[in-house]
């Protein structure tokens, strides 16, 4: 069984920073991309940032310049650190994984139960 556990969400003014964690758990082989999506109120999930294993980091245009994200294999955690963070920023911020539980080459995606942000003054 494969486990997603966010942290670090709460309430913040506008131009604050938070740092957001996901930590990985469970029968894991490996983990190919890691990544952080968010979904606002009546609106879809969107995709903020991902890291390959190896490979470019993608994130979205509304975030450039103010979040990086971030991974460390051996704790299998990824990291989001966001700045500079606006009200529209708020929302329920998700972790991602693609993951191996067995040396065969299929996987699949994993989701953690998501970390509400709030951005408000």
């Amino acid at each position: 069984q494969v486990q997603l556990v966010e942290s670090g969400g709460g309430l913040v003014q506008p131009g604050g920073s938070l740092r957001l964690s996901c930590a990985a758990s469970g029968c894991i082989f490996s983990i190919n991309a890691m990544g952080w999506y968010r979904q606002a109120p009546g609106k879809e999930r969107e995709l903020v940032a991902d890291i390959p294993s190896g490979g470019t980091i993608n994130y979205a245009d509304s975030v450039k310049g103010r979040f990086t994200i971030s991974r460390d294999n051996v704790k299998k955690m990824v990291y989001l650190q966001m700045n500079s963070l606006k009200p529209e920023d708020t929302a329920v911020y998700y972790c991602n994984a693609f993951i191996r539980t067995t040396p065969s080459p299929y996987g699949m995606d994993y989701w953690g139960k998501g970390t509400l942000v709030t951005v408000s003054s």
